[in-house]
């Protein structure tokens, strides 16, 4: 089977699980879906081989587990597996999101930038309404005020007016299409700048947010907010964590006999997860750009304030380039003014995906468990461990990366997003935090971590036996593939299927043409036939080449009268073939004395029909 129709297969299969997902009343998306499917396919336990080609029934089987694991009741491995999708879904890096901001913006004022490209302003009154499409335009490009508030077009209006007077526009009329879009960009920079500039100085900014106090204000409130959202989430991860210790160490919780540690253990995988997002997130909201941007807008209003107010008449080539720069800032705040929304809204997304946890553990259950139980935080048991160090004469043969010997230490890409892969592997798949103070181990380029030197050590006897064992634990449990960044390990798998499906390919396409491309324009003269315009250019030639001249005989020297015949132009046609058709007689033949005896031969008969008939 082709890559494309075990592709065909593999959408079919998920359209499959997704439409009986949505008939027992739970939505599920198709990343979501094609995710599930993947980590049923993985988990040994189902007995799915990736090398072997599936048969109906393996599909039957897939659909059936992926269905059931989907509309699972109470489950914080599904809403873990929820969480990481909607993330991966809805949170991109900063430069990706300022680039796709800045192209629906693009898309969103194509229709208003192709107005002003297409529109041919013959009167007085054409030449007006461009000039307010135009101050329309760059109100919304810039963002700063409103074109339906008369207050703001007016002050855009005025400074517009200032650096291109509407006497001008015959000048733009005549330019291309290209050299009209830089024209309006460059436009829409300045008079954006000297808005931001009139407002600076309180002399206008009609419609203009304070960026800079909306963003110093936001800022830490939503820091705060996710801080205190991240410490109830760690606090959440120390107790699972204490709790788990407990069975592994084969000590029985006080007031519970039969909670399953499968899921304590997926609770921790899921608070785990969501403080790791939390972490992501909060990166974000600490980025330099935001404070270099509001650094270099107020260099730059101060700057530009002393060079306006140190002399009296400032040439346009010294203040353009300022207000242009000044414009670049402020869209630059304003595309840091929509990223702090979004994350905002991405981390108050993630609050629905913990609730199975929550309802399974809730706080007075959790006190009761771990009750005679210390709860040790990350930092208590890293400060335990960090007089302990693994001693390299033991380990011979590995590579041991330590602090204050290590360049760059601080920055090491650790495995399994520093967590310890010993216990991960050894103790029923406990989510410890490595400490690099014992000593980071390098192997084939990749560096782990650990909670104890004992952990170190013994993970350094056989690296290769644990790090299949954490595959392993991954392969069972799908959300660890992504907690512990795991996706390198199973990027390669995918489904075969039997010829004897076959795949059903549907695709829903679309085409849209605008109306009137070019304006309606009549060529009298076209001519469509190719020997014409031959014929055209061999008399147009000839002519080239001929003389005109008169001459006179004695008898008609003295004649006046001259006559002269033309052929008026006519209408002409021109015939095409027709189809025709006829209709000949069928042959027909008789045959007799086929059957009984055979003295006599057959004879037979024609009873084709003459052609006269």
């Amino acid at each position: 089977m082709s890559r494309a129709q075990a592709e065909s297969v593999i959408k079919n299969i998920i359209r499959d699980i997704g439409e009986e997902c949505a008939a027992k009343g739970q939505a599920a998306s198709e990343t979501l879906v094609a995710f599930m499917v993947k980590a049923v396919v993985l988990d040994p336990e189902n007995g799915f081989n990736v090398d072997r080609t599936l048969t109906r029934e393996d599909v039957r089987q897939l659909v059936e587990l992926c269905v059931g694991k989907l509309t699972e009741e109470g489950s914080p491995a599904l809403d873990t597996l929820k969480m990481q999708v909607y993330f991966d879904m809805n949170y991109t890096s900063r430069r990706e999101f300022i680039q796709e901001h800045q192209r629906l913006l693009a898309t969103r004022l194509g229709p208003v930038s192709r107005d002003i490209m297409d529109m041919q302003a013959r009167t007085q009154a054409d030449l007006e309404e461009l000039y307010r499409r135009i101050i329309s335009y760059m109100l919304l490009s810039s963002g700063v005020g409103s074109p339906n508030d008369v207050n703001t077009v007016r002050e855009a209006a005025a400074a517009l007016q200032s650096v291109f007077p509407q006497e001008e526009l015959g000048t733009f009329l005549s330019l291309s299409s290209q050299d009209k879009e830089q024209q309006l960009a460059e436009l829409t920079a300045v008079v954006t700048g000297i808005r931001i500039f009139n407002k600076f100085l309180n002399k206008g900014g009609e419609g203009i947010d304070d960026l800079p106090m909306l963003l110093n204000e936001a800022l830490p409130e939503l820091s705060g907010a996710m801080e205190d959202s991240l410490l109830q989430t760690r606090g959440l991860a120390w107790r699972y964590t204490a709790l788990l210790e407990k069975l592994v160490g084969g000590q029985e919780p006080a007031g519970e006999k039969d909670q399953s540690p499968v899921l304590l253990r997926q609770a921790l995988y899921n608070v785990r997860q969501h403080e790791a997002l939390l972490k992501a997130i909060l990166v974000g909201l600490a980025a330099e750009e935001r404070r270099t941007l509001q650094n270099d807008l107020e260099s730059r209003l101060l700057n530009l304030k002393e060079v306006v107010q140190t002399r009296t008449a400032v040439s346009t080539a010294v203040v353009f380039p300022h207000f242009t720069v000044l414009s670049q800032l402020w869209a630059g705040l304003q595309d840091e003014m929509v990223l702090l929304n979004v994350q905002e809204a991405v981390a108050l997304g993630l609050q629905p995906f913990l609730l199975a946890q929550a309802q399974l553990f809730p706080p007075a259950q959790l006190d009761l468990l771990l009750e005679g139980s210390e709860v040790r935080s990350d930092e208590q048991r890293m400060a335990e461990s960090a007089e302990e160090r693994v001693n390299v004469q033991e380990v011979r043969g590995r590579q041991w990366l330590f602090p204050g010997t290590t360049g760059n230490f601080s920055k090491l890409p650790l495995q399994y997003r520093g967590m310890c892969g010993y216990s991960l592997a050894a103790r029923d798949g406990l989510l410890l935090p490595g400490n690099p103070s014992i000593g980071v181990l390098r192997l084939q380029d990749k560096y782990y971590v650990f909670s104890s030197r004992e952990a170190a050590e013994q993970f350094s006897s056989c690296p290769d036996d644990f790090t299949s064992r954490v595959a392993e634990r991954a392969r069972r449990c799908p959300e660890l593939i992504q907690l512990l960044e795991l996706h390198h390990q199973f990027t390669g798998t995918t489904l075969l299927y039997k010829h004897s499906v076959k795949a059903v390919c549907r695709c829903d396409s679309g085409t849209q043409t605008d109306t009137h491309l070019l304006e309606t324009n009549l060529a009298t003269t076209y001519q469509w036939n190719e020997w014409e315009l031959r014929r055209q250019a061999i008399r147009l030639a000839n002519l080239q080449s001929r003389v005109t001249h008169s001459t006179q005989t004695h008898l008609s020297h003295m004649r006046r009268d001259n006559d002269s015949q033309t052929y008026p132009p006519q209408d002409t046609a021109c015939q095409t073939t027709r189809d025709g058709e006829t209709n000949v007689p069928k042959p027909l033949v008789h045959m007799t004395r086929l059957r009984g005896r055979h003295e006599h031969p057959a004879v037979k008969t024609d009873l084709t029909r003459p052609v006269e008939d």
